[in-house]
């Protein structure tokens, strides 16, 4: 008998509303990211997405947390909050916790040159200077080898908790038992460069930088696929110019150079589609067997 079985789960903290300014308001939900906390924020964002009520101007759910930008105007600040604790409420007393989403393929080649060169340009600002950061993630997580740490960082499926910090940039949690969490420090201090499409990863998120720029996150490797579109050339991204949205289940693909390369020639030509599929994520399935419910995603993924 496992500890879910034998304790009961702690009471869901209650919401804290805070304004922001004359526009905005922020919903802390949790002082700790965790599952629980993210499905209720996408869900009570959702919900309040679909009653379109007037004078919502902006919804943005995030790990733990969500903001909402609004017309004081036409939508006062009493009715908004209220409004947002019955769809809270709604979620909390639901005895099926449920997310229609989807599963989206991010193949991945793992230790590629161009984040090698970069990151061996600022081995200054690492903890480890003599070596990589993969090597660094993969020794203080316990792993023997890099294959072994890249191997999890790819076998198991990652929520897209939020959107932002740049565009299109995603950040996503690991679907498995906390205990088996990737765990692993920024650098001590960000760097100026990081290449365009890298796979970082900081504290418990990993994340694929949209852009190129300054990042303070481990650099794993880089994504042939185009995940930010402002020029309109890519038709899997639509006229929002992002790919990813917050609820999206990512699982990435180790893949080799010549494969990028391709991915790489058919992005370049405007014909890159990523793989995906819908998928229904069930959260207390997920908490009743983690294994079962991330070989249903690989199954989902690529039986279309």
């Amino acid at each position: 008998m496992n500890a879910s079985q034998t304790m009961p789960d702690p009471a869901p903290r209650p919401a804290r509303y805070s304004a922001a300014g004359d526009e905005f308001l922020f919903v802390e939900l949790d002082e700790a990211m965790t599952l629980e906390a993210f499905f209720r924020s996408i869900s009570v964002t959702s919900g309040l997405r679909e009653r379109r009520l007037p004078g919502v101007i902006e919804i943005c759910p995030a790990n733990a947390s969500y903001q909402v930008r609004y017309d004081p105007d036409r939508l006062p600040l009493r009715r908004l909050i209220e409004t947002l604790e019955r769809l809270d409420a709604e979620v909390l007393g639901r005895s099926i916790q449920r997310l229609e989403t989807r599963v989206v393929e991010v193949p991945v080649l793992y230790n590629d040159p161009w984040t090698h060169e970069t990151l061996m340009r600022f081995r200054d600002r690492h903890q480890d200077p003599s070596g990589t950061d993969l090597e660094y993630a993969a020794r203080i997580n316990g792993f023997d080898s890099v294959d072994g740490f890249i191997q999890a960082h790819s076998g198991s499926p990652w929520f897209v908790s939020m959107v932002g910090f740049v565009a299109g940039l995603p950040f996503m949690y690991q679907m498995v038992p906390r205990e088996r969490q990737i765990q692993v420090p920024k650098y001590l201090s960000p760097r100026t460069d990081t290449p365009k499409q890298t796979v970082g990863y900081g504290g418990c998120f990993s994340c694929i930088y949209s852009v190129r720029g300054a990042g303070g996150y481990q650099m794993f490797g880089v994504t042939p696929m185009p995940i930010y579109d402002p020029s309109a050339n890519q038709p899997h991204i639509d006229d929002s110019m992002i790919y990813f949205r917050p609820g999206d289940i990512v699982k990435h693909r180790a893949i080799d150079r010549e494969e990028y390369d391709a991915m790489v020639a058919q992005a370049e030509a405007g014909t890159f589609v990523p793989r995906s599929a819908p998928f229904v994520f069930d959260l207390d399935a997920f908490g009743d067997d983690p294994g079962s419910v991330a070989r249903r995603v690989e199954e989902v993924l690529y039986e279309h």
